[in-house]
């Protein structure tokens, strides 16, 4: 069974995700990890997708 790429983790103050492959955060904190963020990264973590809901979610931070 091969690890997944990227995770979500709990680190104080919110979630931010874990590359397994790069070893490091990938992208912001965030206070609430968003239910589609989530369903994103438990089942294909298709990068294009999680860049994608990355982006809207800063947007809407602003």
């Amino acid at each position: 069974m091969s690890k997944r790429r990227y995770v979500a983790r709990g680190v104080p103050g919110g979630y931010r995700i874990w590359d397994n492959k790069g070893r490091r955060w990938w992208g912001d904190l965030y206070e609430l990890c968003p239910d589609d963020l989530l369903t994103e990264l438990n089942s294909t973590a298709d990068p294009d997708r999680i860049s994608t809901l990355l982006k809207r979610y800063r947007a809407l931070k602003r």
